[in-house]
């Protein structure tokens, strides 16, 4: 489906829309308003992250293919706090782990992960990944999300789970392993380890990691209450739909971006 596609179906669903029209991805005049843009949301992120309390020590990684240059992409500088990272900070390296842009070093787990990911899925523009309390705990189950809520939804037959857990990601060969898992799915669960989502926007990796921790953390709360209702195969399939579109996952990110932006906008510099 179209992002003019995705738009229309929505619209029909959304009150008021021919007198205040809803938020859409920006258009761009040159590639490097676009780039700055995008960086500009890729530092956003990574406040987003902190707000949340997705910032563990020296893990946690959010990568963004460049709009100029494909075959590279911006990363976090190893060891600057997510709430303090601006646009400036960010690091362009390449596929054989070259820094092309940048005055720090970066995470090497986030280099053997996301240059696998972003080389095997050329549809997907960002990566997210951290360690949090709840996908930690979740991802010890090795299980998949169920279908018990319209957000989970999302992830129905959208995610897979990474079985194989050797330690600190270090090589190039765990991440191919993670890439070929993901399939090509919008998240992955790294048994023991924690979670991965992408998007094609910077915009929607972030939300899908947000919902997607959030979901994993209602499903640990229902089940230790009693046993799961699950939503049918075809409603899950018609809500995934609809809430794991593009669009959909873009504009979950705005109220975020939102928040940030009123709290210190200085990730803008």
């Amino acid at each position: 489906m179209t992002t003019s596609q995705e738009a229309l179906q929505i619209k029909k669903m959304t009150i008021g829309t021919d007198k205040y029209p809803m938020p859409l991805p920006p258009k761009f005049d040159t590639p490097q308003q676009q780039q700055q843009y995008e960086k500009q949301r890729l530092a956003a992120a990574f406040r987003v992250f902190a707000h949340y309390r997705f910032d563990e020590g020296l893990a946690g990684h959010i990568t963004l293919r460049d709009c100029i240059d494909p075959d590279t992409f911006w990363v976090n500088p190893l060891a600057v706090h997510f709430s303090k990272i601006r646009a400036s900070d960010l690091v362009r390296v390449n596929h054989k782990g070259s820094i092309m842009e940048g005055k720090h070093p970066i995470n090497n787990a986030a280099f053997a992960i996301h240059s696998r990911i972003h080389h095997a899925r050329p549809d997907v523009n960002a990566v997210a990944h951290a360690h949090t309390t709840y996908g930690r705990a979740f991802s010890a189950l090795g299980e998949l999300l169920k279908p018990i809520s319209q957000d989970a939804c999302m992830f129905y037959e959208n995610h897979s789970v990474f079985d194989t857990f050797t330690g600190v990601v270090a090589d190039l060969s765990e991440g191919d392993m993670i890439a070929e898992a993901l399939q090509g799915h919008a998240a992955v669960i790294l048994q023991n380890h924690g979670l991965l989502t992408v998007g094609k926007s910077v915009d929607a990796a972030t939300a899908n990691f947000v919902m997607l921790d959030s979901c994993c953390h209602s499903q640990l709360l229902a089940q230790a209450a009693g046993e799961l209702k699950l939503i049918g195969h075809d409603i899950a399939t018609k809500t995934r739909q609809m809430n794991g579109s593009d669009l959909v996952t873009w504009g979950n990110f705005q109220p975020m971006y939102q928040v940030v932006l009123a709290q210190d906008n200085s990730f803008l510099d």
